[in-house]
């Protein structure tokens, strides 16, 4: 029998170069045979005519299934929103700017049937990346790597193969701010690395401006370290030491010099200098309540407004739990009769809230 495969493939103002990719992609799924695949797009609240494109694309080729958030949450949540939506052997997960190249999936899934559960790339080079942000990059990895005790490994991308059970366990953990490339090396399944060079951008810009790679880090640090909490409490004890020290110089000159004379500037430098202390502690301590704050809300890391992807089955119920659930005469009515053939399907056909008629 036949593997499955969801290729989930996030889109943010993309309309200039989807159909190009849809047509490498296609290219390269065709040539092979054992795999039934499908294309799952996830527009994340593109302000042009992505979705416009997707959908046309969806009515040309029936592998195609799209999915559309309510506005922009974000790479990360997009990303997510596509797990939770897929239902097949493993997920391949990849951005449509054509810096992922199609060319490299068979290889992918060679590391998949030969048993690995997660197949992750890492990039050698890429060809458009300033020097700025390969060296921003770089730092990145390090500082993480360094405070934290999840190693993620340098140059690692969103591209990558997951098993069911690995994708199954990444959708069922609850962070809000996600950092998924942690997050896969964190759970510790099987893992193998495939290494490229990313080739420049087909078509359109790079949205992750400067503002996004700065809350992008800050959200990958915090998530997998408490080092700067740390970091505060040795910073407030080496202030308070230093203050120690300078009293005991303050006493010894008043005691055995007597020459001590009121210094305002020292004064006030130090009072400036222990509330800037204090105020970078307290805005460290801030960052984590703040994402304490968002977790504690509840509230999900997307919404969808238009789907024909399929959703989740949901729980399978007792007779009893579902003679509850239906709210129709009608309904429990059939229910009453299907007792009396215990092998038919008792669960009901469930639509994702706020899906759309295609």
């Amino acid at each position: 029998m036949p593997r499955t495969l969801t290729i989930i493939v996030p889109c943010f103002n993309e309309e200039a170069v989807i159909e190009k990719f849809h047509r490498a992609l296609t290219d390269v799924i065709d040539r092979l045979t054992d795999l039934v695949w499908t294309v799952l797009y996830v527009d994340d609240g593109s302000k042009d005519l992505t979705l416009s494109v997707l959908r046309q694309l969806e009515r040309e080729d029936d592998r195609v299934r799209v999915a559309s958030l309510s506005r922009n949450f974000g790479h990360q949540a997009a990303l997510s929103a596509g797990l939770d939506l897929a239902t097949t052997d493993a997920v391949l997960t990849m951005d449509c700017d054509l810096q992922h190249p199609p060319a490299l999936i068979p290889e992918l899934l060679e590391q998949w049937n030969a048993g690995w559960d997660i197949v992750s790339t890492i990039r050698r080079e890429t060809a458009d990346s300033s020097l700025l942000k390969r060296n921003t990059s770089k730092f990145f990895y390090r500082l993480i790597n360094r405070l934290s005790d999840t190693q993620v490994p340098a140059g690692a991308a969103d591209f990558g193969l997951l098993s069911r059970p690995a994708y199954e366990a990444l959708r069922a953990m609850p962070e809000t701010h996600r950092f998924l490339r942690g997050l896969v090396s964190w759970m510790g399944f099987s893992r193998t690395f495939v290494e490229f060079d990313a080739p420049p951008r087909a078509a359109g810009e790079s949205k992750y401006t400067l503002r996004r790679m700065l809350k992008f880090a800050s959200d990958a640090l915090l998530s997998f370290s408490s080092a700067p909490l740390r970091l505060a409490t040795m910073l407030g004890l080496a202030v308070t030491s230093v203050g120690f020290l300078y009293l005991a110089y303050v006493l010894g000159r008043f005691l055995f010099v007597g020459d001590l004379v009121p210094g305002w500037g020292s004064l006030a430098a130090t009072v400036l200098f222990l509330g800037g202390v204090q105020l970078l502690c307290l805005g460290i301590v801030s960052e984590y309540v703040a994402r304490i704050y968002e977790q504690v809300k509840g509230r999900p890391r997307y919404l969808l407004k238009y789907t024909t992807a399929s959703t989740q089955p949901p729980p399978r119920r007792t007779q009893g739990d579902l003679y509850g659930y239906l709210s129709t005469e009608d309904e429990r009515t059939e229910l009453r009769h299907s007792m009396r053939a215990p092998h038919r399907d008792l669960v009901p056909e469930t639509a994702l809230a706020g899906e759309n008629e295609r």
